[in-house]
């Protein structure tokens, strides 16, 4: 039976969506690339092709992720700290980031739900393209002659948008994007490279579960 991506994502609770467009309660109905508004709240926003059979897909072809820091996440770290980030400690971040997502994502779709993912198109290719914006590390750890440590309860938050295309013909077949914080802690704790990166790992394991899930269902695997 022919099954659309649009009837297990509505039944989600957008509170712990993996799937949203941009966060903005007042979003069209109907999207610019012709996708119907699945659901909404404050935090975001689900846009499908309902004529979509997504039984179709077995397969999925996983871009590299792009990472973007939210505006001016250089400068304001840089104001009222002896270790300076460098634009090469930026690069770092970025690079670290989109590799531990292909990790992550990779495991969970292949390990737990048994796609394949490949690297040519196909009539049974999603393709997968995933971008990191956002991305504000309130604490990251920088090489630096200064002996000194940074405490917080959090270290950070960041935002995934998720762009679905059917491989051969190109089209845009769903939109989606989730803005998450790592949990408050309620207490302050030094923060390191090695806890950012659980907390990241956390973090895109949540995405990459409900992701699977929801691919799961939707293509009857």
């Amino acid at each position: 039976m022919k099954k659309h991506l649009l009837i297990p994502l509505a039944s989600l609770a957008l509170a712990s969506l993996p799937f949203a467009a941009l966060a903005a309660t007042d979003a069209p109905a109907v999207s610019t690339d012709g996708m119907q508004l699945v659901e909404k709240d404050s935090r975001g926003s689900i846009y499908a092709d309902p004529g979509v059979d997504w039984t179709v897909y077995s397969k999925i072809m996983l871009d590299d992720a792009t990472v973007a820091f939210r505006k001016n996440w250089q400068r304001d770290q840089n104001r009222n700290r002896a270790a300076r980030v460098r634009t090469s400690d930026v690069e770092r971040i970025k690079s670290d980031l989109a590799t531990l997502f292909d990790e992550v994502f990779v495991e969970e779709l292949t390990a737990k739900g048994g796609f394949e993912i490949v690297d040519q198109a196909g009539p049974d290719v999603l393709r997968i393209t995933p971008h990191i914006v956002d991305l504000d590390i309130y604490a990251p750890d920088v090489s630096s002659s200064f002996n000194n440590r940074s405490y917080t309860d959090s270290s950070g938050r960041m935002t995934l948008k998720l762009e679905m295309y059917d491989s051969e013909t190109g089209d845009l077949i769903a939109a989606a994007s989730d803005r998450r914080e790592s949990p408050t802690r309620g207490y302050a704790q030094w923060t390191t490279k090695v806890s950012n990166k659980a907390d990241a790992r956390r973090m895109l394991q949540k995405w990459a579960e409900g992701l699977r899930v929801r691919l799961t269902e939707a293509t009857g695997k």
